[in-house]
Parts: structure tokens; sequence; C-alpha cells
């Protein structure tokens, strides 16, 4: 088999792990762990399981000046970003989350022309005002029902707030990917993410009574973990260097669809106007946004 299709098939399955996850991350909180003490779990384990490996890639080390880089992109990649994530997804929907983390390539591009000055065409422009309708849309009016949304509005904010620092990652995170082995970088940002949510969680992570936990909650836990964070992330290092950018982007539009389909097998969330209303004027905005512009004499 190609380089090629190994790397095809290494991004479809970080889709499919990450369109399971909206609805088995949601099926363990609140009932097992709070979502902030989920999170401690989440980055700690990921944090050992990235140091374990971390002796297959080349022995570097970080220059003291890179430390507060790996530190800002730690806060926005893992801090910021998982919070909200974990608190936004308990609230809301696993349909509603889905769609939202579909606005990070237009928040990418206003954060690029805001801080690294890329010039914005009036196409782009169009894209991200189209994008953003859709996201108020299902911010103030995305609902679910009372069993699975408990404040839908804010869950849906919230999820907002996490696609937008996750963003904030992206261009953070550009040039130290460039310097260091992935490995390297990926282990250290973990490392700063455990300090960053421990305060957050530690209380809601001593309330967790184990003893009452079925395996199929440790299990979840556990995909969430091995799964959605520590194998997405080793999956998506191949995928990236195998494949183009716009290759690579079109599994991650499908994970809305994928989690669509998981959440509503499993009885978990239901389709309505609102929600395929935002979710194409979303798609509309993300397509203008990163379409090439042909380039004239």
């Amino acid at each position: 088999m190609s380089k090629r299709a190994l790397a095809l098939m290494a991004a479809s399955f970080v889709a499919i792990f990450y369109g399971a996850n909206y609805t088995i991350a949601k099926d363990v909180m609140p009932h097992y762990v709070a979502p902030f003490g989920f999170i401690v779990l989440r980055v700690s384990g990921a944090f050992l399981l990235f140091w374990a490996i971390s002796f297959l890639g080349p022995k570097e080390k970080i220059e003291r000046k890179d430390f507060a880089q790996i530190a800002l992109a730690s806060l926005f990649g893992v801090g910021i970003n998982m919070l909200a994530f974990f608190e936004g997804l308990n609230l809301t929907t696993p349909i509603n989350a889905s769609v939202l983390m579909v606005t990070t390539p237009i928040i990418i591009l206003i954060l690029a022309v805001i801080f690294l000055k890329e010039k914005v065409r009036l196409l782009k422009v169009i894209g991200v005002l189209i994008g953003l309708s859709g996201t108020l849309l299902i911010i103030l009016y995305g609902t679910g029902s009372s069993a699975t949304a408990t404040n839908p509005t804010l869950g849906n904010f919230l999820i907002f707030v996490n696609a937008t620092s996750y963003a904030c990652y992206i261009i953070v995170v550009k040039k130290i990917t460039q310097k260091y082995h992935p490995f390297t970088f990926i282990k250290w940002m973990y490392g700063f993410g455990f300090f960053f949510v421990l305060p957050f969680g530690l209380s809601q992570l001593l309330e967790m009574q184990p003893d009452l936990i079925p395996l199929e909650g440790y299990l979840k836990i556990g995909y969430v973990i091995v799964f959605a964070t520590f194998g997405t992330y080793i999956l998506n290092i191949f995928a990236i260097r195998e494949l183009k950018p716009t290759t690579v982007a079109v599994f991650i539009y499908l994970q809305p669809m994928l989690a669509s389909i998981f959440a509503i097998g499993l009885g978990k969330d239901k389709l309505d106007m609102v929600k395929v209303t935002a979710t194409l004027l979303i798609f509309l905005g993300v397509y203008l946004v990163t379409k090439k512009q042909k380039v004239s004499n």
C-alpha cells in the first residue's frame, strides 16, 4: 500500500475518532466525572503517552527562549481549548458542537489579518460574514432536548470560544513546529497544559467516585484519552506530512456529518432546520474563505 493511501486512511480514522468523540465524551460528563475533572484526566493521560513515545523521535533540547512560545501554544491549544470544549459539550448537543468547530478556518483568517497583516480579498470577507452568520444562528437558536442540552446557548458560545482558542493555537504554533520534531514539541506542550488545567479540574477530579464507575464508563474515558487525543495527533502528523493541507481539510469538514451519524444513531441528538441552515451557512463561508483565488496577469 502506498504512503498516500496510508495517509488517506489515517486522515479517515482521525475524522471517525473525532466524530465519535462528541457523543462518547458527552456520555462521560457529568455522570462519571465533571467536565474540568475529565480534562485533567485527558491531559495527564495524553501527557504520559506522549512522553512514553518521545524516545522514538530525535533527542532535542528546547532553547530557553522557546519555552515561552510553547507555554503560549499550550495555553491556547490545551488549556482554554479543552476546558471550553468539554464544558461547552456538557451544556450543548454533539451536533451543535461539531458544526461550530468547523468555523476554525474562518477565525484563523480573521486572526491572520489582524496579527499577521495578511491581505484579504472581498470574496473571503463575504465568506467570513456568511460563516459568522451561521455561527450566530446556532449559538443563539441551536437547541436540543433538555436531557442532553441543559444550557445550549452558553454551551454553544463556549464551543465557539474553543474554536477561537484553537485558531489562536494554529497561529502561535506555526513557527515552533518547524523548528522541533512533533514528538519533542507535543510532550512539552502537554506538560505545560497539565499545569494550566489542574487548578480548574483538581477539585472535580477528587469528587470522582471510581468505585461507582462501570466498565463502560472507563472504556469511554480511555477512548477519549487514547483514541480522540493521543491517536488522532499521531495519525494527523502522518496525514499532514503526506497529503496537501486542502486534502486534510476535507476530512475535517466530514466531522459534523460523522458526529451527527453517531449522535442520532445513539439517540443523543436530533436534526432540525436551525442546525441544517447554520451548517450550510458555515460550510459556504468556509468554502469561500479557503477557496484559492486565480492570479490574474
